[in-house]
């Protein structure tokens, strides 16, 4: 059996449709990350989608691009998701039954900030790059996608029309965030060791999603990609300005 999820994880060998090359203007890029909370990616609350985290390493690898677009300078923004109490009078919740029904994500009234629930917050892990006065942290998507909050305002506000993905989960969140920056004219690579998706009886959700990412997304990477991404670019923005000088 270990050999056969190994299989319907690994990389194929011709994929359909091919795979075209998406080259990060780092004037342009920002690494957005989906709901990297607690109620996400702790054993605490794993449930079905425990299984892909570990196959994964995704809590790592997140790390890895968070410390890595740090370091390079690419903004990076976060789109959580919250829940505050009036959201629970809600009559139409069937879309987000397993998270909204169990009260996971839940935060007190705004006027009162704070988590009335520890599993909204980040993962420890990730306090630190999040926290830093620098990263954008989106107003809450309240179901799948980013229509509810400001995620779109807040990347065109920057020009940032290049977007590197990652976050949870790979059929739910990450799909609905994709879809819509597609719609809104963005270019995205969705990286695929850096998401998760949930184990049922009928195939892997991330499974599904990847084959979803082949036909929507500009490309589809592994966290070593987008980090050696993150530095070329880095690294070709900080060459131009001696560039164009010698040029004039």
């Amino acid at each position: 059996m270990a050999q056969d999820r190994a299989d319907f994880y690994a990389e194929l060998t011709k994929p359909a449709p091919p795979p075209v090359e998406m080259r990060l203007d780092f004037e342009r890029a920002a690494l957005v990350v989906i709901d990297p909370q607690v109620d996400c990616l702790s054993p605490v609350t794993w449930g079905g989608v425990g299984e892909s985290v570990v196959d994964h390493e995704m809590v790592a690898n997140i790390g890895r691009l968070f410390e890595a677009a740090k370091r390079t300078g690419i903004p990076v923004a976060v789109s959580p998701h919250y829940y505050f109490p009036h959201d629970h009078d809600w009559m139409a919740a069937a879309g987000a039954k397993h998270t909204h029904k169990p009260g996971i994500f839940d935060r007190r009234p705004p006027a009162h900030d704070g988590f009335a629930h520890p599993g909204a917050e980040w993962m420890p892990e990730y306090e630190a790059h999040i926290e830093d006065g620098r990263t954008i942290i989106c107003s809450p998507h309240k179901v799948f996608g980013p229509q509810a909050n400001d995620f779109v305002l807040q990347l065109r506000k920057r020009r940032r029309d290049q977007v590197v993905l990652a976050g949870l989960s790979a059929h739910l969140c990450v799909d609905a965030h994709l879809r819509d920056l597609i719609e809104n004219g963005f270019e995205v690579a969705v990286v695929r060791d850096a998401t998760a998706g949930a184990t049922v009886p009928e195939r892997g959700g991330f499974l599904s999603a990847r084959v979803n990412y082949r036909w929507l997304a500009n490309a589809l990477c592994t966290t070593d990609e987008a980090v050696t991404e993150f530095a070329r670019t880095a690294g070709a923005w900080a060459a131009q300005p001696a560039a164009i000088a010698s040029r004039r």
